[in-house]
């Protein structure tokens, strides 16, 4: 739990969503126990903001066990283990019925806005000859209208992403069940992941499109702060649409230019386009050989660019060099020094990435 809140607790969209809940109608469709982990969510967010010390959530395990009893299981009398990535989908997923705005204001479905991914898929039935072409949730299976059986055997499909969140998730599927043993386990498997993450082989061709202004735009932006040439007629093209919209004036018919209180010119603020491109901003590992034991642990970028580590109550400042070495395995580069940290990665016991947040990096057009 505290792996899971210390990771969306790093996200200040969400935050600022959190602080305007509940709206000054609150929506049928939400029950009491949703508003109330809702509301203890923003709470919880607010106390870990204010204070230097630790904070004991017992208002937010309250209202989580209230809503999702699973995690209030017992064995032995001892409160079994759960998975945080079902956790931080629970939880998500109670925030996007709440903080769910009416149609007109901004905020309108703000989970979706932030974490929601689209695709568009094309599926061909090798048994049936049906094609289907289609935007559907990631990981939702598809299913033939004409057909009494499941047909992921029987077809063809190729996914494309068709729209971008703000925050993209990526989680590692860590945990199987393993029939010979009728037991769930973990992959010690190593797994890399970058610092940063391009995903634009991975786009629909219509949203491709829509990325190549933005992404021409970031690079140009790295370009100068290398102290390298630019595209002068990019350049040239955006000098020459700010003129004309000078020229033009404003768009609201009163025929005078944005001015603020004091009489002074205030330049429209710039939309925010994504590029495709994503940093890495949290990491959610797992510690222990074991599917049913074991620790998950928070790794979160700060605003000032440094990762802390937040092993429960205990918060570790980190390099970020050390950040991509929880991908489950041996690291060649590590010296004699590290001989003991290699030998518990080689046994399962050190941290191994489960989940990676990643923030978009946008660009102003």
């Amino acid at each position: 739990m505290n792996s899971t809140v210390q990771c969306l607790h790093s996200v200040p969209e969400l935050k600022s969503a959190l602080i305007k809940y509940p709206p000054p109608v609150r929506s049928s469709s939400v029950d009491q126990s949703s508003h109330s982990l809702t509301v203890a969510t923003r709470e919880l967010f607010g106390e870990l903001d204010k204070n230097v010390k630790p904070v004991a959530p017992m208002r937010f395990l309250t209202a989580l066990r209230s809503k999702y009893p699973q995690f209030a299981q017992l064995h032995n009398g001892i409160y079994m283990q759960q998975d945080a990535e079902e956790c931080w989908t629970q939880l998500l997923f109670t925030l996007s019925l709440s903080l769910k705005a009416p149609s007109s204001s901004e905020d309108a479905d703000t989970v979706k806005r932030l974490f929601g991914i689209d695709l568009v898929s094309r599926v061909h039935c090798a048994e049936s000859g049906e094609e289907s072409t289609e935007t559907e949730v990631l990981n939702q299976n598809w299913r033939s209208p004409h057909l009494l059986w499941d047909v992921v055997l029987f077809t063809q499909k190729n996914s494309r992403i068709n729209d971008l969140p703000r925050y993209l998730t990526i989680q590692f599927v860590r945990f199987f069940w393993k029939r010979e043993t009728n037991q769930k386990a973990k992959i010690l498997r190593k797994v890399d992941y970058p610092l940063e993450l391009d995903v634009y082989d991975l786009c629909s061709d219509d949203l491709r499109k829509r990325l190549e202004a933005p992404r021409r735009l970031l690079r140009d932006e790295e370009g100068k702060r290398l102290g390298l040439k630019t595209n002068e007629s990019s350049s040239s093209s955006t000098d020459n649409d700010v003129k004309m919209t000078d020229a033009e004036g404003p768009s609201n018919g009163s025929g005078n230019s944005s001015k603020s209180a004091s009489g002074e010119d205030v330049p429209p603020e710039k939309e925010k386009h994504p590029t495709g491109i994503y940093d890495l901003v949290a990491v959610l590992t797992h510690k222990g050989r074991s599917a049913d034991s074991g620790h998950y642990v928070a790794w979160v970028k700060q605003e000032n660019g440094k990762w802390i580590q937040f092993d429960d109550d205990n918060p570790i400042p980190q390099r970020e060099e050390d950040i991509t070495r929880l991908s489950g395995a041996l690291d060649n580069t590590q010296s004699d020094a590290c001989i003991y940290k290699s030998l518990v990665l080689i046994s399962g016991d050190w941290h191994m990435a489960y989940i990676c947040m990643y923030k978009a990096r946008d660009v102003s057009m």
